[in-house]
C-alpha cells in the first residue's frame, strides 16, 4: 500500500519543489549534451557534483515539509509509528 499527500497545487511549497526539480532535470539533460559533444571528464564531473547538491537541497526542501506537516499531522492523530519510519528515512538519505 501506498501512502499519499495531497499537495496543493497553487501553493507556494508545491511551486518551490517543481521548480527545483525543473532545474535539476535541466543539469541532467545538460550532461547527457556533455557526454555526447565528447567534453572533457573534469567539466562533467564539476556539473555532476553540482546536480548532487541540487538533489540535496531538493531532499532537504522536501524532508523539512514532510516533518512539519506528515510527521507532525500523524503524530497529533496519535500514529507514534510515523516516528520510526522518519528515522529510518533520515538513515537512508543520510548515507
Amino acid at each position: 500500500m501506498h501512502k499519499h499527500k495531497f499537495r496543493d497545487k497553487q501553493g507556494e511549497e508545491y511551486k518551490a519543489l517543481i521548480r527545483r526539480l525543473n532545474r535539476i532535470e535541466g543539469q541532467i539533460r545538460g550532461i547527457h549534451n556533455m557526454v555526447d559533444e565528447d567534453r572533457y571528464c573534469v567539466d562533467i564531473l564539476t556539473q555532476v557534483s553540482a546536480v548532487q547538491s541540487a538533489l540535496n537541497a531538493f531532499t532537504k526542501e522536501l524532508l523539512s515539509q514532510h516533518i512539519h506537516s506528515c510527521v507532525v499531522e500523524d503524530i497529533r492523530s496519535g500514529n507514534d509509528a510515523v516516528v520510526d519510519e522518519l528515522c529510518c528515512l533520515l538513515q537512508k538519505v543520510m548515507k
